[in-house]
């Protein structure tokens, strides 16, 4: 996918957090520590340093919701965090976004602080991000 492509993706996935340029996807994209997993109308962006991977991102277009892909892109990512030897991930959500609290949760992470009022949404309101971590063992231990 081109850095267009993940930007038309990111903008039909989010209004808070604000979504991403091409050219911000085209910074995260040439950086070495950064990865880029896709999926069918999906894909999301890590970055692994130190024994921790960071999920930056992960956007599923709204037509291809409830199919299972963001599931299947946050296990990949997740698989290539453990491939750069990260001991452990972590992101930030909106604390309103359910859906993919959700996902956060079926895949093991858990609440490990907030940061109050940190999304600005489209009509000026403010919404807490709710900060997850899951450990990631190292395969076959």
């Amino acid at each position: 996918m081109t850095p267009a492509d993940l930007a038309r993706i990111h903008a039909a996935s989010f209004t808070t957090p604000r979504p991403w340029s091409a050219v911000e996807l085209e910074s995260f994209l040439s950086d070495p520590l950064c990865d880029l997993i896709e999926g069918d109308g999906g894909f999301a962006l890590i970055r692994t340093i130190a024994g921790e991977a960071e999920l930056l991102t992960i956007a599923v277009t709204p037509d291809r919701r409830g199919h299972g892909i963001g599931k299947a892109i946050l296990l990949q990512a997740l698989d290539r965090a453990r491939t750069r030897e990260a001991e452990q991930i972590f992101l930030e959500v909106a604390a309103d976004n359910q859906a993919a609290i959700r996902l956060y949760e079926t895949a093991g992470f858990v609440q490990t602080g907030q940061r109050p009022q940190y999304y600005r949404k489209p009509d000026g309101t403010r919404v807490d991000a709710m900060l997850m971590a899951l450990p990631l063992p190292a395969s076959g231990g």
